[in-house]
């Protein structure tokens, strides 16, 4: 009986030790199933390559000189980080993006970060990832220097240029039902249509407003700033944490070590000239 009584006891303690391994195997499976998805850095590490989106049509910080060769604030900035991601910054590949699909290349994987002018907003954060940001900015807003738009309510009725998914179009869509938007795809066609008069005025971020206006004298920002204060940063994959802790480190130490400052004195401030304090783009305290 003492035997009897033995063995019940030990193929107790074994299903219930069974149990417990059954119990914790999804656990670890499902962490490790985690680990093994979130191979963002190490797969660009792998690939040699680090992709990323930019705008053409979008200077001084992204845009396609006449040679035919990416140039700009945020293609320079992305040459830089690839050089310290892998080596050398001629291992970038740019992917040309609009507005509206910066969040697109991120989720199908045609590009690995986007550096396009993207600004942080609560509603983009719900689906890709934002780094450490590299520049602020509100909105502006530029109309022909005859018919100079000083004041918001003077676009009642009438019509505001911008660009589709853009964050003029989110923040004048929101609060300003009364203002006619037009919308286009691309920068290019939007500053057409508004050399063209089919539109009073346009809405760009005051970073890019300033520098278009600077290099169209017949135009001129009456708006300078509109709206929230934004920030301007890299985004990545939602869930990519690994890629997007490096950018983070990344973008952190080439503003300590005034990296990002030599980035503007190249190709910024040849636009803005000593009019513009860089501070008011580059002193960046919050994420």
């Amino acid at each position: 009986m003492a035997v009897l009584k033995n063995m019940g006891i030990w193929t107790s303690a074994v299903l219930i030790s069974s149990t417990l391994v059954a119990c914790q195997k999804p656990t670890n499976q499902s962490t490790a199933d985690h680990a093994k998805e979130d191979q963002s850095l190490t797969q660009v590490k792998k690939n040699g390559v680090f992709r990323v989106a930019v705008f053409a049509d979008n200077p001084p910080f992204g845009y396609v000189d006449s040679a035919g060769k990416p140039q700009g604030f945020d293609v320079v900035l992305a040459k830089r980080v690839t050089k310290d991601l892998l080596g050398d910054e001629s291992k970038v590949e740019f992917v040309v993006t609009e507005a509206a699909n910066r969040v697109e290349f991120l989720k199908s994987g045609k590009a690995d970060a986007v550096f396009a002018s993207f600004s942080v907003t609560p509603e983009r954060k719900e689906v890709v990832d934002f780094a450490q940001p590299y520049l602020k900015a509100a909105l502006g807003i530029v109309s022909p220097k005859a018919k100079t738009v000083t004041d918001i309510h003077q676009l009642e009725g009438k019509t505001l240029i911008v660009n589709k998914g853009s964050t003029s179009d989110i923040y004048f869509t929101k609060n300003y039902p009364k203002i006619n938007l037009l919308k286009f795809e691309q920068n290019t066609d939007a500053f057409n249509a508004l050399k063209d008069g089919r539109g009073d005025a346009i809405s760009q971020d005051s970073t890019y407003a300033l520098a278009w206006a600077a290099e169209n004298p017949t135009f001129s920002a009456g708006i300078q700033q509109i709206g929230n204060e934004d920030f301007i940063a890299p985004a990545v994959k939602k869930g990519n944490t690994q890629l997007l802790n490096w950018l983070n480190t990344e973008i952190s130490t080439l503003q300590k070590t005034g990296e990002i400052q030599k980035i503007y004195d190249q190709t910024l401030k040849p636009v803005y000239g000593n009019t513009v304090d860089s501070k008011v783009f580059l002193d960046v305290t919050a994420k």
